[in-house]
């Protein structure tokens, strides 16, 4: 099929391995978030993408371009990049940074709250509630959006809450809430 007859994604999200934000929700995110985002918003537009632009540009000039490599895969690449782009922007323009060093002393879970939950067995758990963009699991870093940070939203420490899973449902009691920079 020819490429003319295809259509390029509206929604970069989806490719781009991040989930979409649910619709009418604020993009939050805390300030090393949105930090690395405009970092790497920067590194594209400012560096890779001016390199691999003179590249394809050396490239065509050396004649027929449906055998060049370098063309071709430049191109791809170029559009790999714009793509990123477009997502980064959007994500950049919509966000919402909330710095959590800064809400001061508080004793429920809201976004940016660093919580301590124990399960049934006794075994203690600390979450990081942050955005969409900086959710590394490793880290104990979870999206706001995430079941976990939805059963803890707004429960107090000493609270018990339900967490749903897939194998039932699970209670976890709240340990301990902080609020400091991440």
């Amino acid at each position: 099929m020819s490429k003319a007859f295809t259509k390029e994604s509206e929604d970069d999200d989806e490719l781009d391995g991040t989930p979409k934000l649910p619709q009418g929700l604020k993009n939050y995110i805390t300030p090393a978030g949105h930090q690395r985002l405009k970092e790497e918003f920067d590194q594209l537009w400012k560096v890779e993408r001016p390199e691999l632009v003179k590249t394809i540009t050396w490239a065509a000039s050396n004649g027929d371009r449906s055998e060049n490599g370098d063309y071709i895969y430049g191109k791809r690449r170029l559009r790999e990049i714009d793509r990123r782009l477009r997502f980064l922007s959007k994500r950049l323009e919509n966000a919402e940074v909330v710095d959590p060093g800064q809400r001061g002393e508080c004793d429920q879970v809201f976004f940016g709250a660093t919580v301590t939950v124990s399960n049934a067995q006794g075994e203690e758990h600390t979450y990081s509630i942050v955005g969409l963009d900086e959710v590394d699991p490793g880290r104990g870093r979870i999206s706001w959006v995430s079941p976990l940070a939805k059963a803890l939203l707004k429960a107090r420490e000493g609270d018990t809450v339900k967490l749903h899973t897939p194998v039932g449902v699970e209670d976890l009691e709240v340990v301990e809430i902080r609020y400091v920079a991440l």
